[in-house]
């Protein structure tokens, strides 16, 4: 039985939720660089940054013993958004099944709250410290994208599933496309140049004015669900046993008892580590190749972004119900194989753009696709569990995925991670031909 709640409204209020949520979140994007610079010179090579610093560099050094700037920017930038995905692995789990015990809502009020509470610790991180806390903070409240998820799965039948989930994945590439974007325009907002000198002496750095950005956005979305998200998840369909917590997300995921749910998630998990990778090393190739500057990087993000929330909100809407959710899945990866190796190949610009194209559409069907057969081949009461579990594999696969993507790339050749990608897609696309739909899933 689904919940009562009206399906249109908390469809609507779950995509809001996710936008503002990953808008908030990829704010701090465009700030990797100057992050480094200034907690660098503020704290000496001594410090803890410092010696992060020296770490990273070795990395980023090339044959001829010379630092590339760009690639340590980079590198910095991946072990700030590992950190918040390694949490966000640990505990998204644990916020699913709370959800399934207590309700969606409760859940949702209190990880927007700690989202909040993050980005005040970062808007007063005057040390470097205070900015790591805040975003383990950040990592530890990263509840809300399979909390939105889970109420998604709770107000639709299953033939409209992949719909939902087309929503939730619309929302995240237009956050992930406006976050960066308003990051950029506030990157040179100094507050404390307006703030009283016992303000400024309490931590605020030059980075306030995007923290108070980021603060803005996800108040804004707590006082959303705070007013208008009604509970989705009926009483009578909590799950009593939600409330033993498994600390390991792998030990969680060998006790679901669907053979075609762990497929699933491990597919997932494939399919998003050779992404991620690729993901990360792609301003790398685009400037070793193409000669390519951050404007033309934005622009290629901005297309890849927009591209992806345009078929998740729209196609996949219209072609999950008629193919189901595993054939769409199928389908997508089919298409990101031959994008990975056109991107790994290319040397001009068009072909360029056709790889990203295949890429941005072949993840817009695979994501909402898995998701919604997830939660599909998934008891109601543990709904939350289950969509945890499968965020949960997702972080850990987008923190794995650069320190992989960045090692082939500066290791071994330009085209590694792309090359590896492709041979790596073998194996999600093996798992998937194995699942069918709910009603025959007892494989």
């Amino acid at each position: 039985m689904k919940s009562a709640a009206a399906p249109r409204r908390v469809l609507g209020l779950a995509f809001l939720i996710v936008f503002l949520d990953m808008m908030g979140f990829s704010v701090l994007f465009p700030l990797f660089p100057s992050l480094l610079d200034h907690y660098l010179a503020q704290e000496g090579p001594d410090s803890v940054i410092g010696r992060l610093a020296g770490s990273l560099a070795g990395l980023a050094t090339d044959a001829n013993g010379e630092v590339n700037q760009v690639a340590l920017h980079a590198f910095f930038g991946g072990v700030l958004g590992s950190l918040y995905s390694v949490l966000q692995f640990l505990f998204a789990p644990y916020w699913g099944r709370r959800s399934d015990l207590q309700g969606r809502r409760p859940v949702l009020l209190l990880t927007l709250a700690g989202t909040a509470l993050s980005y005040v610790m970062w808007f007063f991180a005057g040390p470097f410290s205070v900015l790591i806390l805040s975003r383990l903070l950040g990592g530890i409240m990263a509840g809300n994208v399979s909390t939105a998820t889970a109420m998604v799965a709770d107000v639709t039948e299953g033939k409209d599933r992949a719909k939902g989930m087309g929503m939730i994945g619309a929302g995240i590439g237009l956050g992930f496309v406006l976050g960066p974007a308003f990051g950029g325009l506030t990157a040179g907002w100094d507050l404390r140049e307006a703030l009283p000198a016992s303000l400024v002496s309490l931590g605020v750095n030059p980075f306030s004015g995007c923290a108070l950005v980021a603060l803005a956005i996800s108040l804004l979305n707590l006082g959303l669900v705070s007013k208008r998200l009604p509970e989705t998840l009926p009483a009578e369909q909590r799950g009593a046993e939600a409330a033993e917590r498994t600390r390991s997300p792998f030990k969680a995921l060998a006790r679901i008892d669907s053979p075609a749910v762990r497929r699933t998630n491990v597919a997932y998990f494939v399919y998003l580590l050779a992404f991620a990778a690729m993901e990360f090393t792609l301003t790398f190739l685009a400037a070793e190749r193409l000669d390519y500057g951050p404007m033309d990087n934005a622009k290629m993000f901005v297309f890849v972004g927009l591209t992806i929330a345009l078929v998740q909100g729209g196609l996949v809407r219209r072609l999950a119900p008629k193919l189901g959710e595993a054939p769409l899945a199928l389908a997508g990866m089919l298409l990101t194989l031959p994008g990975f190796l056109l991107v790994g190949t290319m040397h001009g610009a068009a072909q360029l753009y056709a790889g990203l194209a295949l890429l941005a559409v072949g993840s817009a069907f695979v994501m909402p696709s898995l998701s919604a057969l997830v939660s599909r081949l998934s008891p109601a009461d543990t709904q939350g569990l289950s969509l945890g579990i499968f965020r949960s594999l997702g972080s850990a696969a987008r923190a794995a995925g650069p320190i992989l993507g960045g090692a082939l790339f500066f290791g071994a050749a330009s085209e590694a991670p792309y090359v590896l990608g492709a041979v790596l897609l073998l194996v999600p696309i093996a798992l998937v031909r194995r699942v069918r739909g709910p009603a025959t899933a007892a494989l």
